[in-house]
């Protein structure tokens, strides 16, 4: 019997604070980009992040589970976690942080596409097969704006495009841990999986690459434990802790407030631009992923 309850104050007030905190996560990165570089930041703040799991874990005498060929999918996820931050370090070089965060968003649309194919429980009802299209037709939009803009794949286009496969790799990781498992792991366990190896994957990668630029200020130091202490560490067992006693359907359509968060932010922070057209696509995609994420709370809703 499924024991998850749906949402009261405490837990809607906890997922307004948790989206507020992911869409900061790209403003920091894009307004830290020329003292730090994105890449190189992303890897050091895994690694601080996963260092405090670790430590979490030791207080509570939790073990990492590597047995029966577990750390297999454990690594595997972890590089799927490491190839998205990837693709978003590069891609707040190009675009507005505003446009990484939307396109980064979409990452439910292709986990529900993954999870269709591997799961026979999780088939898309035909409300999810429209909020897939209308996802997709957004993002054809968005896509259609950057290219009368850009002229080609250069610029901001090729950021947005960055971010878009961002959000595909945060999907198939999404996937595996579903179909794997580590779905039966504890959450710190499978967060220092895509920690650990975050860390050591990006670390060399910045560095092979010239992703090397540190410049201490105050900004770059405030900006690094926020993304250590606050996003890595505590957002996200946060949520692992929100997703175990309340409904995920309806947490997962309060956590596209962070693209709208994001968006909002950007032109008050950073005065990034809001252009029309990219909002247009950005609505229509955002209201399919909430049609695809949000299934069961609309049918519940129907029910009633």
């Amino acid at each position: 019997m499924d024991t998850r309850k749906p949402l009261d104050p405490t837990a809607v007030g906890l997922m307004l604070i948790l989206c507020l905190i992911w869409s900061m996560q790209q403003i920091a990165l894009k307004a830290t980009a020329p003292d730090f570089s994105p890449v190189l930041q992303i890897a050091l703040r895994s690694g601080i992040g996963g260092l405090l799991v670790a430590v979490l874990m030791l207080l509570r005498r939790e073990r990492l589970s590597v047995a029966d060929g577990i750390w297999r999918a454990g690594c595997l996820a972890g590089g799927c976690f490491t190839l998205e931050f990837l693709l978003v370090g590069e891609a707040v070089r190009h675009t507005s942080a505003g446009h990484v965060v939307v396109f980064l968003y979409t990452a439910p649309v292709f986990a529900a596409l993954g999870l269709h194919w591997k799961l026979p429980n999780e088939r898309l009802a035909p409300l999810q097969w429209l909020g897939v299209a209308l996802a997709f037709a957004g993002i054809a939009v968005a896509f259609l704006r950057g290219a009368k803009a850009d002229g080609g794949l250069s610029g901001v286009l090729w950021g947005d495009f960055l971010a878009l496969l961002g959000g595909v790799a945060w999907g198939s990781t999404t996937v595996l841990i579903r179909a794997t498992r580590l779905s039966s792991l504890p959450a710190t366990q499978t967060l220092l999986y895509q920690l650990g190896t975050g860390f050591v994957l990006l670390l060399p990668l910045a560095l092979l690459t010239g992703h090397t630029t540190f410049n201490p200020t105050p900004l770059v130091w405030l900006s690094l434990g926020f993304q250590s202490i606050v996003v890595c560490f505590a957002s996200f067992l946060v949520w692992f802790a929100l997703l175990r006693r309340y409904l995920a359907s309806r947490l997962g359509v309060l956590s596209f407030l962070t693209p709208l968060f994001g968006v909002v932010l950007g032109a008050w922070l950073l005065a990034e631009p809001i252009e029309p057209g990219f909002v247009t696509g950005a609505i229509l995609a955002l209201g399919g992923i909430v049609l695809v994420s949000g299934h069961g709370w609309f049918v519940s809703l129907l029910k009633r």
